[in-house]
């Protein structure tokens, strides 16, 4: 993000304080990641379309249900999980229940919380489905870049990610809203 042309101001009072914007190989850095997550993104969600009728993001909910005790979670843990909003999950979760791939079940201690539950039909789309797309992930991200590449590619979206994630009362994040 360069320096536009001119900066607007700050109002009378107000001091403009120039941004620290990003250098032209922070810029470079920045627009490279765009372009690979976007990309990355839409290769993967064209596999899974192709292959399984679904997108990425409803893939995402089966694996993390299959892995979970009993596959079952709690709407609002499936959602911190899945690291969406409560609305984008209850529309996943009631597409993924028209396909017969998930049932919700009423929290039986507490009246307003809900499960999602992974059925054996889910189940068996996610075995059928695995295959090809770990192979679509090997082939896009793995096959690309050495082991040290790949370790620091992991650390470095730890790193990313728990700076996104604030623990503070009150943090803004997709599955408090």
């Amino acid at each position: 993000m360069k320096a536009p042309a001119s900066a607007p101001a700050q109002g009378p009072a107000a001091e403009p304080q120039e941004p620290r914007w990003l250098t032209d190989e922070e810029q470079r850095v920045w627009r490279s990641f765009m372009e690979g997550v976007t990309l990355l993104d839409d290769h993967l969600d064209r596999q899974l379309q192709r292959d399984a009728g679904m997108p990425h993001v409803y893939y995402g909910l089966l694996v993390k249900l299959a892995e979970a005790p009993r596959r079952r979670l709690r709407m609002t843990e499936l959602a911190m999980l899945a690291k969406i909003t409560r609305s984008r999950l209850s529309h996943a979760v009631a597409r993924l229940e028209k396909n017969g791939w998930v049932h919700r079940e009423d929290c039986p201690d507490d009246k307003r919380g809900q499960f999602a539950v992974l059925t054996d039909e889910g189940l068996e789309v996610l075995r059928q489905t695995a295959p090809g797309h770990v192979e679509a992930v090997r082939q896009a991200v793995f096959n690309r870049l050495s082991p040290e590449q790949q370790k620091s590619l992991g650390e470095i979206m730890r790193i990313v990610a728990e700076g996104l994630q604030p623990t503070e009362a009150g943090a803004d994040l997709p599955w408090l809203r």
